[in-house]
């Protein structure tokens, strides 16, 4: 039962520039899933450090891609940012949109064209997996929260605001992935009223990422 005093406490707000460093983390977090390392950390190669660091530079290009934080909602606790998540249209933001944004934040960092090759030989597995998305379907992303926030209904809150910017935005459908084995996340959704439609598994992904492959779950908003 989400604790009310917390949910008092919270504000469910657009992400803002102070908010990149928080947007990093939880991409690195969602990312990572259940398991000790994620798409981030094959991809850059190095320390949790170097990774944020290269997710803030990512976060905030110029391009707008479905990791920049102008897509994210922040839950606040006492002003705090303790949870978030993404929505945005594969059209729009998605995996040719993320190239672009990679290219400019290696740029911004220094990271040249041998390290970006090494770093997706190393992460590119997950391309094995990645879901095929409907038009206009509305994709829910990069769900993650502080450890000291879980189970107080911050995850429950944000899904309805980003599941509503989708309808705004005339969305009839959402989508989420979740990794095979990650079975909170999976309740998660679906007690958030997503249904499982399909999945996709490789031998490569799980011998890279630990997990047999991803899950695909959706609803009607």
């Amino acid at each position: 039962m989400a604790d009310t005093t917390t949910l008092e406490r919270t504000r469910i707000v657009p992400a803002r520039e102070a908010h990149i460093p928080f947007v990093a983390w939880v991409e690195l977090a969602a990312a990572r899933s259940h398991l000790p390392r994620g798409t981030w950390d094959f991809y850059v190669g190095g320390p949790q450090e170097e990774c944020l660091r290269y997710l803030e530079a990512l976060s905030a290009t110029e391009a707008r891609h479905f990791a920049h934080y102008t897509n994210f909602l922040v839950a606040e606790v006492d002003g705090q940012p303790a949870a978030a998540l993404s929505g945005y249209f594969e059209a729009e933001d998605g995996m040719g949109a993320l190239a672009i944004g990679m290219e400019e934040a290696n740029t911004k960092l220094g990271r040249s064209s041998d390290e970006h090759t090494a770093g997706w030989q190393r992460a590119g597995a997950i391309a094995l997996c990645m879901p095929e998305h409907p038009e206009r379907a509305w994709i829910v992303e990069w769900v993650a929260t502080k450890r000291e926030f879980r189970r107080r209904g911050l995850v429950d809150a944000l899904m309805a605001e980003i599941l509503e910017r989708g309808r705004q935005r005339g969305a009839s459908i959402a989508d989420i992935g979740v990794y095979i084995e990650n079975d909170p996340a999976q309740r998660a959704y679906e007690k958030a009223g997503f249904e499982v439609v399909g999945e996709k598994r490789h031998p490569e992904f799980q011998a890279v990422y630990g997990s047999p492959g991803i899950r695909f779950l959706r609803r009607s908003i």
